[in-house]
């Protein structure tokens, strides 16, 4: 597998990628409660582009509706967040030197949970009224970047183990307190929110938000693309960064900075999503190896693919309902892993 895609290179593999990512979407688009034909979907397509007013505006029938305001905004969301959790786990794995870490290891995730808890539950955040719990996350998930990065760097510079171990502790911090909300709260709707905001869902996407975390995503990906060889200096320890004249310790903190920040915005449009950013780094750099000039661009195009086609399926696996996102790609992730560890470990399977 891994001479297919050397004699591919990284361009003809991303080109691949992109038509493969194309494809998805208009299989997704397709599917779903109600089942569009490909030629309901092109002529919906072409109405809106000859139109050229909103496509929010009334009386352009269902098919219009169900393309451009239901369907294609949260696949399009699936894209900015399948590949921002996808190089963000990039980022975290070099970080601190673990093939094992992902975007939520370093408490990112527990942050998140108690902001939305606290939204739900107790009326944090009641300004930002229905982007409340959202919001509530994105700053739950930032603040905890802060604090670890803040722990880690008491009583000497932050290094990989010092950054895991704030992590851990803010993260055990954060659970308690998320515990100790809902225990107190007695509001069985409210918990039943946090517990289905917790599984990850796409269908709050629309087409107000998608610019900005696009946007985001998009930056992100090209910088940490431009910072490739730093990123491939973490890998080697911060002794031998030395010796090659590169200090790792400030590239290590605004690189865990800009990851929190896509992690956030993540979690604000979509709940927790798990496994992407774990799985999806760990797959590619089996296939095209740890060179980051090649392993960012590629991860995000095939995180990009995995969440299409995850939205997709969860809305079909159980008729006339939808999965939580969440939940299905953990069944779908945590066998995929552990197949692949054991394979890489033990060899089975062949190469």
């Amino acid at each position: 597998m891994r001479n297919f895609f050397q004699k591919w290179g990284v361009l003809g593999v991303c080109l691949l990628l992109l038509l493969l990512l194309c494809a998805a979407i208009f299989w997704a688009l397709g599917i779903g409660t109600v089942h569009l034909p490909a030629e309901a979907i092109w002529s919906a397509a072409g109405a809106q582009f000859a139109s050229g007013t909103p496509v929010d505006a009334p009386g352009k029938g269902p098919v219009h509706d169900i393309v451009w305001l239901l369907r294609l905004p949260r696949l399009l969301l699936a894209v900015a967040i399948g590949a921002g959790l996808s190089v963000c786990g990039v980022i975290m794995q070099a970080i601190v030197k673990n093939p094992l870490a992902d975007p939520y290891i370093l408490g990112i995730s527990s942050g998140a949970s108690l902001g939305a808890t606290a939204a739900v539950l107790l009326g944090v955040g009641a300004a930002f009224g229905e982007n409340a719990v959202g919001v509530s996350a994105f700053v739950g998930a930032f603040a905890i970047s802060l604090g670890v990065l803040f722990i880690a760097n008491l009583g000497g510079r932050a290094n990989a183990v010092k950054l895991l171990l704030g992590g851990m502790a803010l993260s055990a911090v954060c659970s308690a307190f998320s515990s100790f909300i809902i225990y107190f709260a007695n509001n069985k709707d409210g918990i039943q929110t946090v517990t289905y905001w917790l599984m990850g869902s796409l269908a709050g996407a629309n087409w107000d938000t998608l610019p900005v975390i696009g946007g985001i995503v998009v930056l992100a990906v090209l910088f940490f693309w431009t910072q490739s060889r730093i990123l491939n200096l973490m890998l080697l320890g911060d002794e031998s960064a030395v010796t090659l004249g590169k200090d790792l310790h400030a590239y290590r903190q605004a690189y865990l900075l800009v990851s929190a920040l896509i992690v956030g915005f993540a979690v604000y449009a979509a709940g927790m999503i798990g496994f992407v950013g774990l799985v999806v780094p760990h797959v590619v750099r089996m296939l095209i190896g740890t060179d980051h000039k090649r392993l960012i661009p590629v991860a995000a195009l095939s995180g990009a693919v995995f969440l299409v086609v995850a939205d997709g399926l969860c809305r079909v696996i159980i008729p006339r309902t939808e999965l939580p996102i969440g939940i299905l790609i953990s069944m779908i992730g945590a066998p995929c892993f552990i197949y692949l560890m054991v394979k890489r470990t033990y060899g089975f399977g062949g190469n």
